[in-house]
């Protein structure tokens, strides 16, 4: 049975509120207390329990992040991102996969109140935003914007779509077809916004059709494609889905680039190792991560933000897909 915080009082011949501030180094202990407290600690093998001490210091070291899936793509990039500059700053984190579900949102934020966390970080679609307050800590939303109140790390969306049309017009495409994620998305509605402005001088127009960005429905791809046979150019919301839509390309016998150019967005490490590699959006998802820590412990420690909706850069990279 392990040694409780009563045992090593008894054996120290303290009281247990003694035992408490030696192990938390709050509230005096006179020095050779101390080392008594601190030797029996050691023979009796005792680890204090680290919620107990969070629950009396008010300092967990915690903060909670909530992703809708995990995935090695954008996901697990943001969470490394995350995750170290949080060890460098000493703080766990402890994350949960909503899968955007409304009920699990709830039942992690119960979870969470029960470890007392320090902060919060959604990268999720949240559809219980009027519970967050109960929580009464602060909470920054990372790759979309919650709430015009909430502090927010993003990419610059519009950009993005921005550079991609801009580069299918320098290429001389006239039939383009845009495979984005959910409408509902504002990292959707932003880059079709910017790719959309684009093409407005132009008498260029594109056809847009919505996909799931992690598992996009492969079959409607191919559809779609055949039914566009005069399709010289692709834009796609995702590195994911514009792999998905090459192999249906090579599938039909149609070239990259030859016959059809394709842009894809995140820069994921898939879209550099393809045949041929795949022109891209890069936006820095581990940057975007360490800065929504940041952001989150300067909230912690009750220091203002310079700017309360921090937009990150984004650039294309070239490669075959467009050459």
């Amino acid at each position: 049975m392990k040694p409780t915080i009563r045992d090593v009082a008894r054996k120290a011949n303290v009281s247990v509120s003694t035992v408490s501030r030696v192990i938390n180094q709050k509230g005096y202990v006179h020095e050779d207390t101390k080392i008594i407290v601190e030797k029996t600690i050691q023979e009796l093998g005792f680890i204090p329990n680290q919620l107990a001490r969070s629950l009396t210091s008010r300092s967990s070291k915690i903060i909670g992040v909530i992703v809708p899936h995990i995935g090695p793509s954008f996901y697990g990039e943001l969470l490394e991102g995350i995750e170290s500059q949080a060890s460098a700053y000493g703080y766990k984190i402890m994350f949960c996969n909503t899968q955007d579900d409304p009920d699990r949102e709830l039942e992690y934020l119960k979870f969470f109140e029960q470890y007392n966390i320090e902060g919060l970080i959604i990268a999720a679609n949240f559809s219980n935003k009027d519970k967050l307050a109960e929580l009464k800590i602060p909470v920054v939303t990372v790759d979309h914007i919650l709430d015009e109140n909430i502090p927010s790390i993003t990419s610059d969306n519009v950009k993005g779509g921005s550079l991609a049309a801009k580069k299918l017009i320098e290429m001389g495409k006239k039939n383009i077809l845009v495979f984005r994620g959910p409408s509902f998305l504002l990292t959707t509605m932003e880059r079709t916004i910017g790719f959309l402005n684009e093409l407005k001088p132009t008498k260029i127009y594109a056809d847009i059709f919505d996909f799931d960005l992690v598992n996009p429905d492969i079959k409607l791809i191919e559809e779609i494609i055949k039914n566009n046979p005069h399709v010289d150019g692709i834009f796609t919301f995702s590195d994911t889905l514009a792999i998905a839509t090459l192999n249906i390309l090579q599938k039909i016998g149609k070239k990259v680039p030859e016959d059809v150019a394709l842009i894809g967005y995140d820069d994921t490490p898939y879209s550099k190792w393809s045949t041929p590699s795949i022109s891209t959006i890069h936006q820095s998802v581990n940057f975007m991560g360490k800065q929504s820590f940041i952001s989150l412990t300067r909230l912690i420690r009750g220091v203002e933000l310079e700017s309360l909706h921090e937009i990150i850069d984004v650039k294309l990279i070239e490669r075959q897909s467009t050459k």
